[in-house]
């Protein structure tokens, strides 16, 4: 009991040191403005000079990973399929193609899918 709890406290304290180095040491100075700014170009731009990071290619790139996930999870129980009954079987694919396809309407319906926007 004591070493879960040493181990714990040990966890906690090395990461609360290294939380307050990484703030100390990341600290933004001056410098950072010129990384900022326009490179060579001589004029002050009139909007910021970084492009904002489509949030619509990042949900598509997330729903994108979540069916190649459900891939590599259907395809061991198609394997399974000989071993187990084939009622566990067949609730357990249809509790899961449920799940999914209410996630996929669910970000149908809040418009994750629609490019034209």
């Amino acid at each position: 009991m004591y070493t879960i709890i040493i181990s714990v406290t040990a966890a906690t304290l090395i990461s609360m040191m290294l939380i307050i180095i990484c703030t100390m040491i990341s600290k933004k100075t001056i410098l950072d403005q010129q990384k900022m700014s326009p490179f060579e170009c001589g004029f002050d731009p009139k909007s910021s000079s970084r492009m904002p990071f489509s949030i619509q290619f990042f949900l598509i790139a997330i729903l994108f990973l979540i069916f190649d996930i459900e891939i590599v999870i259907i395809l061991p129980m198609i394997i399974t399929l000989k071993i187990s009954s084939a009622t566990t079987w067949f609730v357990t694919i249809t509790a899961f193609i449920i799940i999914l396809l209410a996630g996929l309407y669910h970000e149908w319906n809040n418009g994750v899918l629609d490019w034209a926007k």
